[in-house]
């Protein structure tokens, strides 16, 4: 069905986990953490936590702008170097 388990193997008591299964774990919590930045972003930094409801394309149109202002913002480093 092309679906992935992304979930990440834990280690049970006694029993440590294998290579593989560290190498699966580190390679999905890198993933994992760059798109939680995003969200730390938009909740933490905007305080954006809880959304109003005003319409769904006005909703959409805040989204779209916080995500877009949150790439900006972890970006400003690269961008001020430029």
């Amino acid at each position: 069905m092309g679906f992935r388990w992304c979930v990440q193997d834990k280690r049970e008591p006694g029993h440590d986990l294998s290579s593989s299964q560290r190498k699966r774990n580190r390679k999905q919590s890198s993933i994992r953490a760059r798109v939680e930045h995003v969200f730390w972003v938009i909740k933490r930094q905007f305080g954006f936590t809880k959304t109003r409801y005003r319409g769904l394309a006005k909703d959409k149109a805040q989204v779209n702008m916080l995500v877009g202002l949150a790439d900006l913002y972890l970006l400003r480093g690269r961008l001020m170097a430029a």
